[in-house]
């Protein structure tokens, strides 16, 4: 199958303080060609990271790089690696260029699954060029400041049995098991969480970090990554229409600044 696409890959603003946030997960576009082979329920992209941008729409009064997909995880996931590997080795995944959704029913109910070929157009179209982007963003931080900080920035319904027992902890730190950032930084997000009243918190839980915590954060060069994966229902209506709810999100939103601010703190302490 042919694949091309005529909107960008990401939207980007650049800031002013040594902070790059991520969300690799809330584009919602799918070109309409790719769109009519998805099934009605996947149409509905259902398994998006919604209203990110409006959860953290105080980024860029941080002084906070921001840079966002627009493309749907169904489209490419920007956050699995460009050989389509497994993050959890033995554990339920979707791949690169997903087929299922995260309820596991097909995306493509005609049976026509994207080959070989397609991956690569739309790899090259859309993941190619968001990891340009952060990794350009990443360095021009550095040099700026001798050190960056990177925020991956994620979402997720809170019970979801493919995945994981029970209902997932609000706010999951992950620091690849401590090797994408300083590990007191590590230490001190996992107790400004912690701190979150009426939050449930984990570091390292069932979600460590992606491809981009990974692949990114090298903290031995002057890079801090840290991935956040949020309850979707800390801020918002779970099931369709997955609409934005304020009030619920104003409980959330300083205990996320208190954590990127903490992020700012470790870094601007230690820049050359």
């Amino acid at each position: 199958m042919h694949f091309a696409t005529t909107e960008p890959a990401f939207t980007f603003r650049q800031g002013s303080r040594p902070l790059l946030i991520s969300m690799p997960h809330v584009g919602t576009h799918v070109p309409p060609p790719l769109a009519a082979r998805l099934s009605p329920e996947a149409r509905q992209v259902p398994d998006t990271d919604w209203h990110l941008e409006r959860l953290y729409d105080f980024a860029d009064a941080l002084g906070a790089s921001v840079l966002v997909a627009t493309h749907s995880r169904y489209v490419i996931d920007l956050n699995r690696p460009p050989d389509g590997a497994s993050l959890y080795p033995g554990q339920s995944v979707t791949g690169l260029c997903p087929v299922d959704s995260f309820d596991d029913t097909p995306l493509y109910p005609a049976g026509d699954l994207p080959g070989e070929a397609e991956i690569a157009a739309r790899r090259e179209a859309i993941w190619q060029p968001y990891h340009r982007k952060l990794a350009e963003e990443l360095a021009r931080i550095r040099a700026r400041h001798g050190i960056a900080a990177l925020w991956d920035a994620h979402s997720i319904r809170s019970v979801l049995p493919r995945f994981f027992e029970g209902k997932l902890p609000d706010l999951n730190l992950g620091t690849a098991q401590g090797a994408s950032c300083d590990p007191t930084l590590a230490r001190t997000l996992e107790r400004v969480a912690g701190e979150a009243e009426g939050f449930t918190s984990v570091l390292n839980g069932r979600f460590t970090g992606g491809y981009i915590t990974r692949h990114h954060g090298q903290p031995a060069q002057g890079v801090h990554a840290v991935q956040l994966e949020m309850t979707q229902c800390s801020y918002m209506q779970e099931a369709l229409p997955f609409d934005y709810l304020p009030e619920r999100a104003e409980r959330v939103q300083p205990h996320l600044r208190r954590l990127l601010e903490a992020v700012l703190d470790f870094v601007e302490a230690r820049r050359s």
